[in-house]
């Protein structure tokens, strides 16, 4: 194992996903929600990203928000090269990337000091001294008032499941070869041992899915997530208080849906979590209820409440957009009960209202059928909406044209990307000041129709065909290249009909 990878996986690069709830907005609305003081998405900020991977959502946000500077860093060089390499190539000048360890990272001299400290993904893969380490970083160089964002595997939710990766380790640690071998090697293993009937798996309900699940999962992903020689999921109540150190409380969770406690626990399980006074027993216990594997908690250096007045008023100045088709719009939402169905009564009409551009709370407030519906459940059906992923929270309109220039050049360069690679599945939005996710064929769509090709299938197949690629019907290859063209003509036009609509408004095209 080399010295410098503290015993993380770097032979295997991560996953290039976009991780919207790092979205400046977002974490803005998430804070709105419980009425406390944060600074807005649509003033200059400083953002720093703790391990960002291959750079992906700092690259979208930096484009998406050229008025503030964005700041990451991964101990994985190879990541930073891809990084910069998209910077570069989308000419974003307010994005500065950084191959530095945690520690290395705490003492650069050229650092801000900053609103937003992010980690996705990162607590439960590194050792203690290197969590002490960031928590050093927040101490030092988080703003008051400023927000950090933690994400993380816990507890209960993977009690049953973490004897599982125990075993993947240590099947894994008898060959000597590279990491995709040794997960496949494990994986064989452990199929294996379920073959044999293990009590484990009669005894863990939800293991031998979980397993099944694997052989259907990104590699590169299952290698980060199981195969790093630091692996902790955490009880809410002990991140709290690791974090406690660096003069940070807990806020809110930056997934909305936890924000509507109708969705997640019935009447009793609220009536008995609210007899717990002890706010971090109170959030851990909830944890219980849901059976909570990963949580995605906002933590405040220095909440200070909103007043009353002040709270409607920000929630009234804020825009928000459609970001699926309308007559898409699904007709349920998953919270943690299972599925409930949206009130068409409620959530149509700022579906209906949102069809047409994004709009203000306070322009919609003067639809007689959103008026009627009153403040509260105005503001829980925004809160469903945003975190189901159907709407979301926008920037103002004021300097919608200067981001659409950072956002032109940056959406260029990874639809020229998409060329030949299906890595980066977003867009940048100069409304949402966020990623919008756009598969790879949408992405060569939209280059055809940027370059102003008359036959955007054909020219989208004359690149598949040029590297010896084909599509894919129900997972069987299409064979020849008239049903491949004819396959590219059928999605196509139901990319003119459902999604050009939707990138239009959010300002991709």
């Amino acid at each position: 194992m080399s010295s410098w990878t503290s015993g993380y996986v770097s032979e295997v690069a991560y996953t290039a996903g976009f991780y919207r709830e790092l979205t400046p907005a977002m974490l803005e609305l998430a804070a709105l929600g419980k009425s406390t003081l944060t600074t807005q998405a649509t003033q200059p900020l400083a953002v720093c990203e703790l391990g960002c991977g291959r750079g992906v959502s700092t690259n979208v946000l930096a484009a998406a928000n050229p008025h503030s500077q964005f700041y990451a860093t991964d101990f994985n060089p190879a990541h930073i090269v891809e990084a910069r390499a998209l910077a570069n190539a989308a000419g974003s000048k307010n994005v500065h990337f950084f191959d530095s360890s945690f520690a290395e990272f705490l003492d650069e001299p050229s650092l801000p000091q900053f609103d937003i400290i992010s980690l996705h993904g990162i607590l439960s893969w590194i050792s203690e001294e290197n969590r002490r380490t960031i928590v050093a970083f927040i101490a030092k160089h988080l703003k008051t008032g400023g927000l950090a964002y933690v994400s993380y595997n816990s507890l209960p939710g993977w009690a049953s499941a973490a004897p599982l990766r125990r075993l993947m380790m240590e099947f894994g640690s008898l060959h000597a070869e590279g990491a995709f071998t040794k997960l496949g090697k494990s994986l064989d293993m452990l199929g294996k041992l379920k073959e044999a009937n293990a009590r484990y798996f009669q005894a863990s309900p939800g293991v031998a899915e979980r397993l099944e699940k694997f052989k259907t999962q990104n590699k590169n992903y299952l290698i980060h997530e199981f195969m790093n020689e630091d692996w902790h999921p955490f009880y809410h109540k002990d991140v709290a208080r690791e974090f406690s150190e660096a003069k940070l409380n807990f806020l809110c969770s930056a997934h909305l849906l936890d924000h509507v406690d109708a969705l997640n626990m019935t009447e009793a399980q609220r009536n008995f979590l609210n007899e717990i006074e002890d706010a971090g027993l109170r959030e851990t216990t909830r944890d219980y209820i849901v059976n909570q594997q990963f949580r995605r908690d906002i933590f405040i250096k220095g909440g200070v409440p909103l007043g009353l007045f002040t709270a409607r008023e920000r929630w009234q100045e804020t825009r928000f957009a459609l970001s699926i088709n309308r007559a898409d719009a699904p007709t349920k939402v998953t919270g943690g009960l299972g599925e409930a169905a949206m009130q068409t009564e409620v959530y149509g009409p700022f579906l209906d209202a949102l069809a047409s551009g994004p709009k203000t709370l306070k322009t919609m407030q003067a639809i007689p059928a959103i008026a009627e519906l009153g403040w509260a459940r105005s503001i829980q059906a925004l809160l469903v909406l945003v975190g189901s992923g159907h709407v979301q929270p926008c920037l103002d309109d004021k300097n919608d044209g200067k981001r659409r220039e950072s956002t032109r050049r940056f959406n260029r360069a990874v639809m020229e990307n998409a060329r030949h690679s299906t890595d980066i599945q977003a867009l940048a939005s100069p409304i949402t000041g966020g990623g919008i996710g756009v598969d790879r064929f949408e992405q060569l769509f939209l280059l055809a129709r940027l370059n102003k090709h008359a036959d955007a299938p054909a020219f989208v197949w004359q690149i598949l065909s040029t590297l010896g690629q084909r599509l894919l019907r129900d997972g069987v290859p299409i064979e020849t290249p008239e049903q491949n063209l004819e396959e590219l003509r059928t999605r196509h036009a139901t990319f003119l009909e459902k999604r050009l609509p939707v990138f239009e408004q959010l300002g991709l095209t």
